[in-house]
């Protein structure tokens, strides 16, 4: 619950207890409930609202899920368009690195002579 664990929570009540005594914690509880409930049926309310909205246009949830579809198609679709395939992109990079890697390491090595490593 929000990352609050156990002994947080009795910490909590605790502090809530101490500065506004035994009489009002359960004035502030029933204030707090009657708050959230108004807040969901407000909540509700305006749910219900749009979905009458869209319906009396002619908008239901299938015609919305198919538009929402469709939208999110077409921008995968130019995401794909726009990167490309982006696999064999990192590949190729990689294997010209390595071998750029490996021509200097060559060069290095004909310039100077081999190099013998100490045991």
């Amino acid at each position: 619950m929000f990352g609050i664990g156990g002994g947080e929570l009795v910490f909590i009540l605790f502090i809530v207890l101490m500065l506004f005594g035994s009489d009002k914690v359960p004035e502030i509880a029933r204030t707090m409930g009657k708050a959230m409930a108004q807040l969901k049926n407000a909540t509700n309310d305006i749910k219900s609202e749009i979905h009458k909205g869209a319906e009396a246009n002619g908008f239901d949830s299938q015609t919305l899920t198919n538009i929402t579809g469709n939208i999110n198609a077409q921008i995968n679709e130019a995401k794909t368009n726009l990167l490309g395939d982006t696999t064999s992109v990192s590949t190729n990079l990689l294997g010209d690195t390595a071998a750029e890697i490996d021509k200097v390491k060559e060069d290095i090595e004909t310039i100077s002579g081999p190099v013998k490593r100490q045991k």
